[in-house]
């Protein structure tokens, strides 16, 4: 973790090619997962996450 993700979430942001539904979720909700949210808050979370990609 810490340096290496940091550089591989860098990467893999800058890619111009549109995500698919499944790595949308994958991605938001790995997101979610590590700020901890959970509930009403997670669900928000989710929604906002999955319109933006």
């Amino acid at each position: 973790k810490g340096d290496e993700r940091k550089a591989f979430m860098s990467t893999c942001l800058k890619k111009d090619v549109p995500q698919t539904q499944q790595e949308k979720m994958k991605t938001c909700n790995a997101d979610a997962t590590t700020k901890a949210l959970k509930g009403d808050e997670r669900k928000a979370f989710m929604s906002d996450c999955l319109k933006k990609k």
